[in-house]
């Protein structure tokens, strides 16, 4: 016997279909990600010859370095801008150096340390146009480079903005990165490209005189003495021969670790969870003292006197929700404490000069900090362009700012108004 649908039964069936179609349309999202593809390349692709060309533009700016009168830009994955800064109103492009792979470098002397990929790297550059290999170290930073048996090292990742609408039935849905097919997906809104340098009070300097890094750099020398870090642990070598690297000690520290930091006797270690702090009395033998942890999130450090000051961001691999900036008592080194915690809109690199904080906010821009009182830091200047990292040159008056579009140099000497000496630009 067939059964009857009643009118009203339909009426009913229509609509919970037209509810459900109704509540389906409502729970789809349409959203713009972009997917990173990895690149691979085996061994002998990424050792390739170092080499000298005559200046060129930036285009991908990354870390810098100073060193006396000039100042090293690396561009990243391809090597290292020299720029002789004797007038920082007028700094002049001299010379690029290739180094294929290249993120970070140091430079004392005529000798630079550089990463080639896995590998540290030597060069005599009292010839900044002929710059000779001295000494290469294999797989130094082999823990960063994953590897497949088939298809090598993953070297990095090639962007593509891609708009989906993902179903509310997609175990994706709502999730702000996610891996898929082959790739990572990254909410456009929280992608962050960049994620790949004690005691005393006012008018100390936390950068070494002879020359130094930005916040996020992961080599420090410290005497004679260069501290390298990958992802999990630090080497330490003896440069007292210049054109030699003598390993004496692997320091292993935790995982996640990203920056390094040197101040006076200690080594500050920035992890994606916290902030380590070493011991470096003896500069062969640095030992564990104290982790100040955090919230998940990228975080560079850099430190004067007895506070260090750490900023947290959030839109990274270090999948993090956190934007502020942390000031750390740092007196009693075993036993850090936290002092204050500041909001931001998406902090990255930073330098401190005399308790005035130089602040890079992302695309906020740089933004200037009187932090003698910690708990009520004041602000006393905001420059609005996208910017990465800083250094506050000691002995002068000049801050350095790496950003989006070009290398910046502010005269300093009225924090409440910095005043720009120079602008090297970007050109794409």
């Amino acid at each position: 016997m067939k059964k009857q649908i009643t009118f009203p039964t339909l009426i009913l069936l229509l609509g919970t279909f037209l509810l459900q179609s109704c509540l389906q349309d409502e729970c789809d999202a349409t959203r713009t990600f972009v997917r990173f593809d990895p690149i691979y390349k085996q061994a002998a692709e990424l050792r390739l010859p170092v080499g000298s060309e005559s200046p060129r533009a930036l285009e991908n700016p990354g870390k810098i370095y100073y060193y006396q009168q000039y100042i090293f830009i690396n561009e990243r994955q391809e090597g290292v801008h020299i720029i002789d800064n004797s007038d920082p109103e007028s700094p002049q492009n001299i010379a690029f150096i290739t180094i294929p792979g290249n993120v970070d470098m140091a430079v004392r002397g005529n000798t630079m340390y550089a990463d080639n990929y896995m590998d540290l790297l030597v060069l005599d550059i009292s010839n900044v146009t002929q710059p000779q290999v001295t000494d290469r170290q294999k797989d130094v930073f082999i823990n960063n480079f994953p590897f497949d048996e088939n298809r090598g090292y993953i070297v990095g990742y090639n962007e593509t903005e891609i708009t989906e609408t993902i179903d509310c039935t997609d175990p994706m849905f709502g999730q702000n990165n996610f891996w898929r097919g082959g790739g990572w997906f990254f909410a456009e809104d929280q992608i962050d490209a960049t994620s790949n340098a004690v005691g005393g009070g006012r008018g100390n300097t936390a950068i070494p005189q002879g020359g130094g890094g930005g916040s996020f750099a992961r080599f420090a020398i410290y005497q004679d003495f260069l501290y390298v870090i990958d992802n999990s642990k630090m080497e330490v070598f003896d440069i007292k021969v210049a054109e030699k690297l003598n390993q004496l000690n692997t320091v292993h520290v935790g995982w996640g670790i990203e920056t390094l930091f040197p101040y006076q006797d200690k080594l500050f270690i920035g992890a994606d969870h916290g902030m380590y702090i070493f011991n470096n009395e003896e500069p062969t033998n640095p030992t564990y003292a104290a982790v100040f942890t955090h919230a998940r999130a990228c975080d560079p450090v850099v430190v004067e006197g007895e506070t260090a000051y750490v900023t947290l961001r959030d839109g990274t691999f270090c999948e993090g929700f956190s934007n502020q900036l942390d000031i750390v008592d740092i007196k009693d080194i075993f036993n850090p404490r936290l002092i204050a915690s500041h909001g931001m809109d998406n902090p990255h690199g930073l330098s401190v000069r005399e308790e005035i904080v130089y602040l890079c906010d992302g695309d906020s821009g740089l933004k200037v900090f009187d932090v003698e009182s910690p708990k009520n830091i004041n602000q006393l200047d905001h420059k609005k362009f996208k910017t990465y990292d800083a250094i506050a040159l000691p002995n002068n008056d000049v801050v350095m700012v790496i950003g989006e579009d070009g290398f910046y140099q502010f005269d300093a000497s009225v924090p409440k108004n910095l005043k720009l000496l120079s602008r090297i630009p970007v050109e794409r």
